[in-house]
C-alpha cells in the first residue's frame, strides 16, 4: 500500500468534510487515515487505483483536489 496526501480545495465546513469523508471511504482500494479541512492523507493500493482516480472521486464530490506522494519516511507496505 501507498501513502499519499490530498490537498483539497473548498473544505469550509463539516458539510464539506462528510462529502469528502463518504466518497473516500466508498472508493475501492483506498483506506483513509486521516481528514482534516483542507486535506487528507489516505493509503491506496496501487494495483485497484491510483491518484489520478483519488483525485477524481474528491473532484466528483465537489472538492477539486491535488495528489502528492507522502513525505519520506512514510510507511510503504508491499
Amino acid at each position: 500500500m501507498r501513502e499519499l496526501v490530498l490537498h483539497i480545495s473548498g473544505m469550509s465546513c463539516g458539510h464539506c468534510m462528510h462529502a469528502v469523508d463518504a466518497a473516500l471511504k466508498s472508493h475501492p482500494g483506498l483506506h483513509l487515515e486521516s481528514l482534516r479541512m483542507g486535506g487528507a492523507v489516505v493509503r491506496y493500493d496501487e494495483q485497484i487505483t491510483n491518484p489520478d482516480a483519488i483525485e477524481g472521486v474528491v473532484a466528483e464530490a465537489g472538492y477539486p483536489a491535488t495528489a502528492a506522494p507522502a513525505h519520506s519516511g512514510a510507511k510503504e507496505q508491499p
